[in-house]
């Protein structure tokens, strides 16, 4: 009989909610959860992808890898007929992810994608320092890292490559059809398939029950609330304005990008009551963080003073020190702690900046006069650009 999640209603799950980042969320999303709804989604922490693992296992478990490599390929780079010759559990996939979905809204996603390049760097700011490093508290949701080695790999490659999903996915009209967008996005969910069959390999060590299935539907969703409904929470942190259509617009693109990766669209959400009342419940499930997330923290810090992007050390250093300042000004003291972020002494200097830069450049580019917001798109997508170009130069590669 399959495990089922109970609603745990632990002091860390409600300190945050209470008094933490998750009061905001509540008070911004004017919304008192309703606990009942709980077994509307909780299931899904037991479900996962089973197209993209039936994909996998006749590719990549079944064949050498250049082979499954060549397959997973032409089939992402041109349309797939139901009449090709590709393996049946590739050919379903596919055919699953070209199906473009009647909801589906093209100028409201690229509504959100507009909104998603004109927040520039401060986008990728939080997405790192808010959104990576507050996921780290999560202490179930982080296990398939540890037990894939994904850790050992270095946070340098982990966050070129989160980068590169990120950025790709969010520009406008790139989700088509075998675009570079839809290729990653087709390489990513075949890799958390590939990631969690490795996993089930050492199924006596997994805690199904406290931890889900590895890469499971709940979690999944969780991931990208944080790329959508975290994002903007952290950008408004930073004084950046979000118009409600542009919040829409985020929604239904991740929407559409969660479809694509096999999450069952009706449990998607389309706006901020519903992703925070579902990451209130999803969140109640998990523990806070543990030795692992204190790894993890620890090497994305690091991570400013392994990158070679910046030359010198006393360079590397200084980016450390904004980062910490970033977390200790977006996350709960809490959740620092807990994650031993060490604290910087003027921790508030670098944030009021930001904000103050941000508040100069909304106004100076008039976000209601749609030739200066098509600008500041424009700059936003290059400076994105910029960052993302410098992550690939300064990333070893990596062979299979």
């Amino acid at each position: 009989m399959q495990a089922k999640p109970i609603f745990y209603n632990s002091p860390h799950f409600r300190n945050f909610w209470e008094s933490g980042n998750g009061k905001e969320l509540l008070d911004w999303a004017e919304l008192s959860p309703d606990i009942r709804k709980f077994d509307r989604f909780s299931h899904l922490y037991y479900l996962v992808d089973e197209p993209g693992d039936a994909a996998v296992k006749e590719t990549y478990l079944s064949m050498p890898y250049p082979e499954a490599s060549r397959i997973i390929e032409t089939a992402t780079k041109q349309p797939v007929d139901k009449d090709s010759d590709l393996p049946p559990g590739v050919k379903n996939l596919f055919l699953q992810m070209q199906e473009i979905p009647e909801w589906f809204n093209q100028e409201l996603a690229n509504t959100g994608a507009r909104f998603c390049m004109r927040s520039g760097v401060n986008s990728l700011i939080i997405l790192r320092d808010f959104s990576l490093m507050g996921g780290y508290d999560y202490a179930y949701l982080n296990k398939p890292l540890i037990f894939t080695g994904i850790l050992k790999k270095g946070a340098v490659k982990r966050l070129k490559d989160t980068l590169e999903f990120w950025i790709h996915v969010t520009r406008e009209n790139g989700l088509q059809l075998n675009s570079e967008a839809y290729q990653l996005t087709a390489r990513t969910r075949l890799m958390h398939s590939y990631a969690r069959l490795q996993i089930n390999k050492k199924r006596e060590s997994w805690d199904v029950e406290k931890w889900g299935e590895p890469i499971n539907f709940w979690d999944m969703i969780a991931t990208y609330t944080g790329f959508s409904l975290v994002l903007m929470q952290g950008l408004r942190k930073l004084g950046i304005e979000i118009s409600p259509e542009e919040e829409k617009g985020v929604f239904h693109l991740w929407k559409y990008i969660g479809y694509l990766l096999g999450i069952p669209p009706e449990y998607l959400p389309e706006n901020r009551q519903q992703a925070v009342e579902q990451l209130y419940l999803w969140s109640s499930v998990q523990d806070k963080g543990d030795e692992d997330s204190v790894q993890l923290a620890q090497a994305l810090l690091d991570e400013n003073l392994v990158n070679t992007i910046n030359r010198f050390m006393f360079q590397r250093r200084l980016l450390l020190k904004l980062h910490q300042s970033m977390n200790w000004f977006l996350l709960d003291t809490e959740i620092n702690e807990r994650l031993q972020i060490p604290k910087v002494r003027t921790a508030a200097i670098f944030p009021q900046l930001i904000i103050k830069v941000n508040k100069t450049v909304q106004r100076f580019y008039d976000l209601n006069d749609p030739a200066k917001y098509q600008k500041l798109v424009e700059k936003g997508h290059r400076d994105q650009m910029k960052v993302l170009s410098d992550y690939i130069k300064h990333t070893p590669a990596r062979h299979h």
